[in-house]
């Protein structure tokens, strides 16, 4: 014959006034390191309790109830509450849903404490990855969902982002098949086909690093910090329908640009633009290139130019300029401390004015082919070439004191494609006839 099984009966609840409950001595969270009473009060007044507390009666000497509860599972809870009811936000007699437990039960009030604190499974993270897509799909804005969670708005985009991953990795994740570093370097692109395709390609592999993985899924892209990158512009990329890809998990250097075909056309159409504005202004003929071969200042030889003078405009506008604090004077102390800025703006202009010099014609242009004029000047984060060919025009501008280089025999035609860009124009010359003024440099891209 079996054995009756005996059924379990399951505590009482109710709702009891607030002011009829007092913490308990019972209670095992002592410590309140890192325990924030102010968000979870906040977050109370907007979805409201949504678990009970633990109770028990209090007794009087004689073993009766007097009317009052003691929480010995449910702390945090009741001291939230209690910071709504001090802040008025909440009335002291407000009802609060509890489970009390039978004053007479073999089980002690340490017990229901310490288990209240140590049952709990938390959360795993893939869960809580789709519970914020959940919301976001649901209308919630990731504003919205931050504020809701006490987090940064970066930290759900993260979330949503971790979300976005091909489903089948999401299930080796979860089944501890890869870590949640490696997940996170997946996250660089949204390709779900790429990342399962990079996936079993190191799957079987000893190198399964994250710098691994987010190399090979940006292998066929470009930096945002590429020159080409710089020249266009991440702006002009994307409005041109260029996609560029970010790592929200670690800093990018601004990013990967995907579509490289774009990029090379925008950067070609540029230089063409670049060209023609330089070709305006009285050269005989410009190239224009990405790169320049090596070795391509191979037989150039410098050129030093003579300082012609400032004109008797330029040297007024010089007087006029300097005043306190400039090379020349002799500032107060107070004057030294008091117009930092206007001292850099006015030096500025200054260096605007410094001599152009002169370059003789002969030695530029030459009677077997025309001169092939560059500049060996070059800035770590601008470097272009426009190649132009002077064919003895005169030119007129400001020069800096850098060397300058001529080819006396260019290379055959077609010009390859160069390896850095610098542009070179020029501006008729007011001088005499048969001088030569170096031509400008305007630094464009890396």
């Amino acid at each position: 014959m079996a054995t009756a099984v005996r059924k379990i009966t399951l505590s009482s609840s109710r709702d009891i006034p607030f002011n009829k409950l007092v913490l308990s001595q019972s209670n095992v969270r002592r410590e309140k390191a890192g325990v924030s009473i102010e968000e979870l009060a906040e977050d109370i007044a907007r979805r409201t309790l949504l678990q009970s507390l633990n109770v028990r009666p209090v007794l009087d000497a004689e073993g009766a109830e007097t009317g009052m509860f003691e929480i010995p599972a449910g702390g945090r809870r009741y001291r939230a509450l209690q910071l709504l009811v001090k802040q008025k936000r909440l009335a002291k007699t407000a009802s609060v849903p509890c489970v009390v437990r039978d004053p007479a039960t073999d089980v002690l009030a340490e017990d229901d404490s310490l288990a209240e604190n140590i049952q709990r499974a938390p959360l795993h993270p893939l869960d809580q990855f789709r519970a914020f897509h959940a919301l976001r799909e649901k209308g919630q804005s990731e504003e919205d969902i931050a504020a809701a969670f006490f987090t940064s708005v970066n930290v759900v985009k993260q979330r949503l982002r971790l979300a976005s991953v091909s489903p089948a990795l999401l299930n080796v994740y979860a089944e501890d098949g890869m870590s949640l570093e490696q997940l996170m370097a997946f996250t660089v692109t949204a390709d779900h086909g790429r990342q399962e395709q990079v996936w079993q390609a190191i799957s079987g592999s000893w190198h399964k690093e994250p710098y691994q993985i987010r190399r090979m899924l940006t292998e066929k892209t470009v930096r945002a910090s590429d020159r080409r990158a710089v020249f266009v512009g991440l702006d002009t990329y994307e409005a041109a329908g260029g996609m560029v890809l970010r790592d929200l998990f670690q800093s990018d250097d601004g990013g990967w640009l995907e579509d490289v075909a774009l990029l090379d056309r925008l950067v070609t159409e540029k230089l063409k633009a670049e060209a023609e504005t330089i070709a305006a202004e009285g050269w005989k003929w410009i190239e224009v290139a990405i790169d320049f071969p090596y070795g391509h200042t191979r037989g150039l030889r410098e050129l030093d130019g003579v300082s012609t003078g400032l004109t008797p405009e330029e040297q007024t506008t010089i007087e006029a300029l300097k005043g306190p604090n400039l090379p020349g004077s002799r500032p107060s102390m107070t004057a030294r401390t008091s117009c930092p800025t206007r001292s850099t703006s006015v030096l500025a202009k200054l260096r605007r004015l410094s001599p152009p010099s002169t370059t003789d014609p002969s030695s530029i242009s030459r009677p077997t082919s025309p001169a092939r004029v560059c500049s060996s000047a070059s800035t770590p984060k601008a470097r272009s070439w426009l190649i132009a060919v002077t064919s003895g025009l005169r030119t007129s501008c400001p020069w800096p004191s850098q060397s300058r280089t001529a080819m006396a025999n260019p290379p055959p035609q077609p010009w390859t494609a160069p390896n850095h860009w610098h542009r070179l124009s020029s501006a008729p010359s007011s001088s005499s006839a048969g001088s030569m003024r170096r031509p400008r440099m305007t630094m464009m891209m890396r």
